[in-house]
């Protein structure tokens, strides 16, 4: 994943790292996303792991244990920092909207 790919997370991307704030296996990952969204975004197996395989390489996330095929991920410092600059970014996209939305002009 190269660093423009770290700058703007997709919905995937984001919820996952958000998942893995608290340690958590891939099937924890994909029932956490779903109910978090309440539906709206759903992880499929092939995503997912493509996507905990390049956050690995990455730094994002690290593997803390392995119980026969379960593995559990957490977040790394450098997982946390890419999640908050992408939570800032989105914060910003609803500031913004609210202005010209709301307040009728920029």
């Amino acid at each position: 994943m190269d660093n423009d790919q770290l700058r703007i997370l997709t919905e995937p991307m984001y919820y996952i790292l958000l998942s893995l704030v608290q340690p958590s296996h891939g099937y924890g990952i994909m029932q956490q996303v779903e109910e978090l969204t309440k539906g709206r975004v759903r992880i499929g197996p092939g995503t997912l792991y493509n996507l905990l395989s390049r956050f690995q390489k990455e730094g994002l996330i690290v593997e803390i244990s392995q119980e026969d095929r379960r593995r559990t991920y957490k977040i790394t410092p450098k997982g946390l920092e890419v999640l908050q600059e992408e939570y800032n970014r989105l914060h910003q996209l609803l500031e913004d909207g609210r202005k010209v939305l709301k307040g009728g002009g920029c």
